[in-house]
C-alpha cells in the first residue's frame, strides 16, 4: 500500500483500517468493536478487548523464538558500565520485580510513581507495573521535591520507586533527600518506598517506610500476565500546564500497543532483529514509545543510554554507539545534535566512526533549523527526517513513512499526516484557511488509536484544553500551514506569534533566518513589549564554540538577515548575545519564560527546567541591556 491510499483508507473508514492493524498485536481478547464513540467527543478504541503491554513486550517475543535475541542495551558513559539483556534475561528481570511489586500489595490499577535515572531497573519498574495492571507514572529523576510532591498528591501511588542517585556529567545528584522531602510535603502518604542502591551514593533507609530494591526481590516468585481492558490505563505523564498544575496524560494499554507497533514498522521502518536507539530519558514519552515499548514490542533491540550527547565523554557519544551496536535508526531532538554541532561543527569526531548500519536519523521535539538540517546531513551522508507529536498523541502526528517509500522531504517542514490523523489548519473563527496560509494546527476527530483522551482524574480539563476551542477538533496548541503538497509546517506554538504594528509575525520563522548565521549554534527570538510597536521582536543568541566575533557586528549581520528575508515590517533590531538559554531537560527553549522575563511579568519556573539558576542570570543580562520592561 501507497502512502496516500493508506491516508486516504483511515480517514475514509478509521474502524476498518485500525481493525486491521489490530490484527497484528497478540490480543488475550479479540475486540469485537473497534470504535465507540462517548457523548462528550472523546472515543473509545477496541473497547473490549483484552491484552496486556508487558506480555506483548516480552514474552509473546520469545514465544516467537527471540528468547535469546538481545532486548535491551544499557550504556552508560556516566559510569563506565555496559550491560545486554536478552528478552529471556529481561523477562525474568521484570516477572520477579512484578512479584516483588505485588509483595507490597501493589495490583491492578493501583499507582506507582518512579523517581529513577536512565537505569535498566527504571525500565524493569515500567514494564514489570504493566506485567500486573499497574498504573505507572515515571517522574523524571532530580524534579524539585515540590513538584514530586503535586505529583504524589494526583497520582496517588502505593509505592514510589527510586535510586540513590542520579548522574549529570560528573556530579553525582542524591535522589533519596528530594524523596524524603516530597514526601513530606505531600497530602497523600504512599505505603512504601522501594530504594535502588547505586555505587556512587548510599542512601539512608528509613526502617518504617522504606526497602532495598533487591532484598524486597528475595524468596519472590515471578508472576504472569494480568489481562487488563484496552481502555485501561497503562500510564499517566505529566506535562505542563498554563495554569502551573502539570496535567497527567493517560495512556491506554490496546490504542498505544497498535499506534505504537504500527509507527515502528511504518514511519521508522524498524523490523524485529533491528537495533533501535531512542535518544531520550525515560521521563519523557519519547522515553516510554520509542526505547521502553514499542521496540520491544516490535521484537527490535533497543539502546538505553544514560549520557548526554557532549561531554559525556565528548561529541562523538552517539556515533561511538552507532558503530559499537550497529545501530539501524536513531532519533534524538534537534537541541542534541546543536549541542554535537556546537562543539564538533567540523565533524571530526563523527569520522572516528563507522555508522554505515545507520539507515536513517530521525529528529523532533522542537522545530528542527535548517542549518542543522544541512549539518547533520553533511556529515553523515544519511537520510534526516524531522517529524511532529506530542506527549498528548504518544506517537508521530505528522511524519514520513519510510516503510512504505514515503521519504520525500521539504526543508522545514515536519512532513505529511501519518494515517489515522486528519490535520487542518483553522483561523480564529474556525474556519478552514487556504494552502500556505498560517493558523491553529487542529487534528479532526476521531483522534487515532494511542492519543490521550482524558487527563487523570480531571476529564473536564481535558474537553476545555483540547476540545473546547474548536468543535469537532483537537486543538494542538501550535501554530503553522499546510502547503498545497499536503506538507505541514510548524511554527511554534501559537504564543510565539507576535504583533508588531498590527501585523502577525511568526518568532519561529525569525529563529530560522537567524540560526543560519555561522556563528550562531542556537537562538531564541522573543517578542517584547514596544509603546509605539506593541512588540518588537528580540534575538537571543548563543555562539558556536570558539567564534570571535564582535556582537555588535554579529547584531548588524543578524538584522541585515532578517531584513533582507522577511523585510523592514520585522522590526527585528536586537540581538543579544548570551552565554546559557534556559531549557527544559528535554531541551526545549524556554521562551515563554524568556517572555515574561523581558515584559517584567511573575512567572513560576517550571519544574521541567534544566538549571534555575540560569533564570536570574538572563534576567541581569537582559536588564542591563534595557531589556526588561519595568513593573
Amino acid at each position: 500500500m501507497t502512502y496516500f491510499a493508506a491516508h486516504a483508507q483511515a480517514l475514509r473508514d478509521p474502524e476498518g483500517f485500525w481493525a486491521q492493524q489490530a490484527k497484528l498485536i497478540p490480543w488475550f481478547r479479540q475486540p469485537s468493536r473497534t470504535l465507540t464513540e462517548n457523548p462528550d467527543g472523546t472515543h473509545q478504541w477496541f473497547a473490549d478487548g483484552e491484552l496486556n503491554s508487558c506480555y506483548i513486550a516480552l514474552d509473546y517475543q520469545i514465544e516467537q523464538g527471540r528468547g535469546e535475541q538481545i532486548a535491551l542495551i544499557y550504556d552508560s558513559p556516566v559510569t563506565e558500565t555496559k550491560t545486554q539483556f536478552t528478552y529471556q534475561e529481561l523477562k525474568d528481570k521484570v516477572a520477579h520485580f512484578a512479584g516483588a511489586l505485588t509483595s507490597l500489595g501493589v495490583g491492578k490499577g493501583d499507582g506507582v510513581i518512579i523517581y529513577m535515572p536512565m537505569v535498566p531497573e527504571a525500565g524493569i519498574a515500567m514494564l514489570a507495573c504493566a506485567r500486573i495492571g499497574a498504573i505507572h507514572s515515571v517522574v523524571f529523576g532530580g524534579f524539585a521535591p515540590h513538584e514530586l510532591a503535586i505529583r504524589i498528591n494526583d497520582a496517588k501511588p502505593k509505592v514510589v520507586l527510586t535510586a540513590s542517585c542520579g548522574i549529570e556529567f560528573t556530579k553525582v545528584i542524591e535522589y533519596k533527600p528530594l524523596v524524603d522531602a516530597a514526601l513530606e510535603q505531600a497530602e497523600h502518604k504512599p505505603e512504601r518506598v522501594v530504594v535502588l542502591q547505586r555505587p556512587q551514593a548510599q542512601a539512608e533507609l528509613k526502617a518504617y517506610r522504606d526497602v532495598d530494591w533487591y532484598q524486597i526481590q528475595e524468596s519472590i516468585k515471578p508472576v504472569g500476565c494480568t489481562p487488563v481492558k484496552s481502555t485501561d490505563p497503562l500510564y499517566i505523564m505529566y506535562t505542563s500546564g498554563t495554569t502551573g498544575k502539570p496535567k497527567g496524560i493517560v495512556r491506554d494499554n490496546g490504542g498505544h500497543a497498535v499506534a505504537l507497533l504500527y509507527a515502528l514498522r511504518n514511519v521508522y521502518d524498524m523490523q524485529a532483529g533491528d537495533v533501535w536507539m531512542g535518544c531520550s530519558d525515560v521521563g519523557w514519552v519519547v522515553g516510554h514509545s520509542f526505547i521502553m515499548y514499542a521496540p520491544l514490542m516490535g521484537g527490535c533491540t533497543s539502546v538505553f543510554f544514560e549520557g548526554k550527547p557532549v561531554r559525556t565523554p565528548d561529541a562523538g557519544t552517539f556515533w561511538r554507539i552507532v558503530e559499537e551496536y550497529k545501530v539501524n535508526g536513531m532519533f534524538a531532538a534537534p537541541t542534541a545534535f546543536r549541542a554535537i554541532r556546537k562543539e564538533d561543527p567540523e565533524g571530526e569526531y563523527f569520522r572516528q566512526y563507522d555508522v554505515s548500519s545507520l539507515k536513517h536519523i530521525f529528529v523532533a521535539g522542537e522545530k528542527l533549523d535548517s542549518p542543522t538540517y544541512h549539518w547533520l546531513h553533511e556529515i553523515a551522508q544519511k537520510p534526516i527526517y524531522d517529524h511532529w507529536w506530542q506527549t498528548e498523541t504518544g506517537w508521530p502526528v505528522t511524519a514520513p513513512l519510510t516503510a512504505l517509500g514515503a521519504t520525500d522531504l521539504r526543508i522545514g517542514s515536519t512532513n505529511r499526516p501519518v494515517p489515522g490523523y486528519d490535520v487542518q489548519v483553522l483561523d480564529a473563527q474556525g474556519q478552514a484557511v487556504a494552502a500556505n496560509e498560517t493558523g491553529s494546527i487542529v487534528i479532526k476527530l476521531p483522534l487515532p488509536p494511542g492519543c490521550a483522551q482524558t487527563l487523570w482524574q480531571d476529564h473536564s480539563r481535558y474537553l476545555n484544553s483540547y476540545l473546547g476551542m474548536f468543535k469537532g477538533y483537537y486543538h494542538t496548541g501550535d501554530g503553522g500551514y499546510i502547503d498545497e503538497d499536503g506538507f505541514v509546517y510548524i511554527m511554534g506554538r501559537t504564543d510565539d506569534v507576535i504583533n508588531v504594528s498590527g501585523h502577525r509575525l511568526s518568532t519561529g520563522e525569525m529563529e530560522e533566518i537567524v540560526a543560519t548565521h555561522s556563528a550562531v549554534a542556537e537562538c531564541a527570538v522573543i517578542g517584547v513589549h514596544d509603546d509605539l510597536k506593541g512588540q518588537v521582536p528580540v534575538g537571543l543568541i548563543l555562539l558556536k564554540d570558539g567564534v570571535e566575533i564582535d556582537p555588535q557586528t554579529l547584531e548588524q549581520e543578524l538584522v541585515a538577515k532578517v531584513r533582507q528575508e522577511i523585510g523592514a515590517i520585522a522590526c527585528f533590531n536586537r540581538a543579544l548575545v548570551v552565554d546559557r538559554l534556559p531549557k527544559t531537560r528535554s531541551g526545549k527553549i524556554l521562551r515563554a519564560i524568556l517572555r515574561k522575563i523581558a515584559n517584567g511579568e511573575t512567572y513560576n519556573p517550571p519544574s521541567t527546567i534544566d538549571d534555575e539558576s540560569i533564570l536570574p542570570e538572563i534576567t541581569d543580562r537582559m536588564r542591563q541591556e534595557g531589556l526588561v520592561l519595568q513593573a
